[in-house]
């Protein structure tokens, strides 16, 4: 398999590289963070005007047409910057659930202002009940007329206090556990009966619990089948697990690169800590793990977009399982090779380790993937 980027691929990873280079230091991140909003205005119409914000989508719609590999090569370049800004779930969630379910209509009032940065959306799925099955929802949209009303409480969602609008998963028939008789809507922010209580989360991003009391929306409001969304929410799933694997990639990249000048530097009796031999094995251990993880990410972009869900299932889980374990190998060495300080809220690494852990944790541990491995028989041949 070929796996030289293209001119287009490698002109859109030298530019979101050097933005994050030069503009998305630690110390720019605390600024950002500081922010009303959690993250930066500024920043967000910086990547609006580079075409980063248009890359999943196509052509026709406004976009750069870009796939899978290109969003890898954007979450690579934020793992490293540890980006607070909505990217995963404005773009890659949200805006993969309407590039695959949306109508025309749909489309074309919402994909040009994610593109431009000017509208937020949030995926609004996950529930106190479900832990990691996106199929179990008790949130409810009965039929009001021609429209729908949705009553339920979403958590966890993912920059949901700062959204424009939300995709809610919502049951329309069957029982909760269900994968038949889902349904997604989009709820503006300021519907009545919508209420949001925000807070940050453990890794510097920001999150809402999202509740709707009796909201009325109309028929312009169902992506597609409003008794058959799941199918296009697990392969949003699948495509944001691929994304977050590449974020990984780039975070367990920057610590190891942090720990190994950490190394060179730190001096325990007289000398670098890097010359003790067992030291040096140890950095040599995560660096496998991170080309391990490396791979799988690889390995997840390409089946990202494989149309059979069984297939793609099992790539991502795969993945799911390597680069959990890297994240936890790598995350514990940095933090025991650099001592006391790894910890610190004024150093990097502490950080990196955070937003790590959530990543681990995301959609489904690495535990929690291997079970659902173990289900299918294993691995095929793919």
């Amino acid at each position: 398999m070929d796996f030289d980027l293209s001119d287009d691929q490698r002109a859109i990873k030298d530019s979101v590289d050097r933005l994050v280079r030069e503009r998305y230091t630690f110390d720019a991140r605390k600024r950002h963070r500081a922010e009303e909003k959690g993250w930066s205005d500024a920043v967000w119409a910086e990547f609006a005007e580079l075409g980063i914000l248009a890359v999943p989508f196509s052509e026709d719609e406004g976009g750069l047409g870009g796939g899978a590999v290109e969003t890898m090569i954007v979450m690579e370049a934020f793992g490293r910057g540890l980006v607070v800004e909505p990217y995963l779930s404005a773009i890659v969630m949200a805006g993969g659930l309407l590039r695959h379910a949306g109508s025309p209509e749909q489309k074309a009032e919402w994909i040009p202002s994610l593109a431009d940065g000017s509208k937020r959306l949030a995926f609004a799925y996950a529930e106190r009940q479900s832990r990691y099955e996106t199929h179990v929802v008790g949130t409810r949209a009965s039929r009001d007329g021609d429209g729908w009303i949705l009553s339920g409480e979403k958590s966890l969602v993912l920059h949901g206090d700062t959204a424009d609008g939300f995709l809610v998963s919502a049951r329309t028939a069957g029982a909760s556990d269900e994968e038949a008789g889902i349904g997604l809507f989009l709820v503006p922010a300021d519907a009545p009966g919508v209420s949001r209580r925000a807070y940050p989360t453990q890794d510097g991003m920001r999150a809402a619990e999202i509740s709707f009391e009796s909201v009325r929306v109309g028929p312009e409001a169902v992506l597609g089948d409003p008794e058959g969304a799941h199918p296009h929410i697990a392969r949003v799933v699948d495509e944001t697990i691929a994304a977050l694997s590449a974020e990984a990639v780039g975070a367990m990249e920057r610590m190891h690169a942090l720990t190994i000048d950490y190394m060179k530097t730190r001096q325990q009796f007289g000398v670098p800590i890097g010359s003790f031999q067992v030291l040096q094995h140890r950095g040599a251990d995560m660096f496998i793990a991170l080309e391990q993880a490396r791979s799988m990410m690889l390995y997840a972009t390409m089946n990202a977009a494989e149309d059979d869900s069984a297939l793609r299932r099992e790539a991502i889980s795969a993945a799911k399982v390597q680069i959990g374990r890297s994240l936890r190998f790598i995350g514990q060495n940095t933090i025991q090779l650099h001592g006391g300080v790894g910890v610190t809220m004024e150093y990097e690494v502490g950080h990196l380790f955070k937003r790590t852990a959530m990543i681990d944790l995301s959609f489904g541990d690495a535990d929690w993937h291997l079970e659902k491995l173990a289900e299918q028989g294993g691995m095929r041949a793919l």
